[in-house]
Formats: structure tokens, sequence, C-alpha cells
């Protein structure tokens, strides 16, 4: 008996958008599929479309052609449908720093239209206490949540707009450059909340990031050039396509090693150590080729980082 397809969430036909009196498309043919509970990761550099992709999926950007469908529902003749599935985080906190974190929150539902006005917290109905405590629990932040936005830390404030973005049970969670500005702790710990807060409530997670580690986390991944698609597939499907394993060698005689490397007219990189292409070579032959003792001899198989370089350095 056959599998039923997945569930797609999102689904992008050429998309296109280009900015008044812009030479070139902003996002330029865009078309993909996000799966409903899938963490879906979009990596490019500045400029390639990742932010305006993301803007326009979230009716924040009005596209100039092509056809996109959020959780069924048609962005361009839908909006106010499609927003009511999606949370969002930009790169840019949107909160207002002399309100409390749950104040914060208690606009953000009431603007939505899903509980009426009450002065305070405890005013508020039942079911709207109950919510904010459990994801407050989930981000760990339950005592922090109580306190003036302007007294949190970077960090508190990312997980704040997670626990504002999630009030209205969103099917999606969009986050653009999530982690931006954020130490490495902070980062940590952020991505730890945000698997609990899938796992706990089976959203889908829609990414851009610079920070290619993250991206590594992904179901699948998207990388984006000049507004194209340049990749896509899962983190191991990106990784071995375009690249390859390679030899990391050293010498004590490095001047040596470099001109027999040279000679030989192998491939390679000098990046501290010396990284050797293999070209369809094996290790062995290139390694019974070379003359000068080696300090350093190491396989590689490629990082997600060779593999991003080498995409947009073939575009």
């Amino acid at each position: 008996m056959s599998r039923p397809d997945p569930v797609a969430v999102v689904e992008i036909e050429n998309l296109v958008k280009r900015y008044r009196k812009a030479k070139v498309n902003a996002v330029d043919g865009i078309s993909l599929r996000v799966e409903a509970g899938e963490f879906f990761a979009l990596l490019g550099p500045n400029g390639a479309g990742k932010t305006t992709t993301i803007s326009i999926l979230t009716t924040t950007l009005t596209p100039t052609s092509g056809r996109v469908s959020i959780c069924g529902h048609d962005l361009t003749r839908e909006p106010g449908a499609v927003r009511r599935q999606v949370g969002i985080i930009f790169q840019n906190p949107s909160l207002d720093m002399n309100l409390s974190g749950e104040e914060n929150v208690r606009l953000h539902a009431i603007l939505y239209g899903l509980y009426p006005y009450r002065p305070a917290f405890q005013l508020m109905p039942a079911a709207y206490r109950k919510q904010v405590r459990d994801l407050a629990r989930v981000l760990g932040m339950e005592a922090e949540i109580f306190k003036p936005v302007r007294r949190l830390s970077g960090g508190m404030q990312r997980k704040l707009e997670i626990i504002r973005g999630l009030m209205h049970s969103p099917k999606i969670l969009f986050l653009d450059e999530p982690t931006r500005g954020l130490d490495v702790e902070s980062r940590r710990n952020l991505w730890s909340y945000l698997r609990d807060v899938r796992k706990e409530y089976g959203v889908t997670i829609v990414l851009t990031t610079h920070y290619l580690e993250e991206a590594e986390q992904a179901d699948r991944l998207c990388i984006l050039n000049h507004g194209r698609v340049v990749a896509l597939g899962s983190p191991r499907d990106v990784t071995a396509r375009p690249s390859e394993e390679y030899l990391e060698l050293d010498a004590e005689d490095r001047d040596r090693l470099r001109s027999e490397l040279t000679q030989k007219h192998f491939k390679f990189d000098e990046e501290g150590t010396f990284k050797v292409h293999l070209d369809g070579r094996t290790a062995h032959e290139v390694i019974r080729s070379l003359d000068v003792p080696l300090t350093t001899l190491r396989t590689r198989q490629p990082s997600l980082e060779d593999a991003y370089l080498r995409i947009l350095a073939d575009e």
C-alpha cells in the first residue's frame, strides 16, 4: 500500500518580486514546498532574497507575480486567513520596552481577537492565563515574563517574541535571523527551546539564518542566490552533491609540499594546512605520489560550509 503524499503547508510556484525602479528581480522565479511539521531553512548571502521571500510569505510584502499557498489559503486572495496561520519573528525586535513581557503578549492576543481586553493579567480569562504560563514554562521564562522588557536580556526578549508569536496557535513559525546579535550561549539556549516548542506544539519552522550550524539541524534547506534557488534538499544531500572528500596535509618543509602539489597538478587550498581536492583520485594515489615527509594526514568529508561556498562560487 502506497504512503500518502506529505501535506504541504507552504507551496510556492514561480514567485517573483521586483522592487520599483530595480533593474533585477529580488526574488526571481522561486518554486518550493514546505511540509507540515518540517524544520526548513533558507540560506544565502546578503541580498539573496531570503528576507524578501519571508516578507511575502507572511503577507507584509506583495509579490509581483507567482502563486503562494499557506495552509491551503491563497496568499493574494486570502491574506487574513494566511496571517491567522503564521507566527513571525523578524530580525529586529518589535517589543514595547515600556511594558512587561506579559503585557506585550496580552496586547498581541487582544489585537488578534483571541481574548477580550482586561487591564491586568489576573483579570484575564483563565484560558489566557494558562496559555501564557504553559508557553513561558516551555521556554523557561516563568518569572521573567512578568518583568519589564527593558530589563530582559536579548535572549529573553527573543523567547518572549516566540511566546507572543505562538499565542494564536499558528501552524507555521517564520524566524528571520532569530539569533542575530545574540551571544553563543543565548543562541544555543534559544535553539534548545525552539526544539521543545516544535515537539510540544507540532509547529512547522521556516528559518532564515547566516549561521550554517543552525541550518545543519534542519530537515531540509534551500540556498538562494540572486533571488533564485541554487540548491534544495536535506543538509546531507546538499553537502554531498557539489563536494567530495579531500585530504588535509601538512609537512615541516611546507615549501617543498607546496612545490610538489603544484608540480603534480593537484588542486589545493592553503588554509593553515593544505586542503587537497581528490578530483576523482583516491587518497592513497595522492599520498603515494608525494615524496615530502608529512606531519599531518587526514581524510575530510565536506562540511555544509564547504558545499555552501562552492555552490555560491559556481553561480
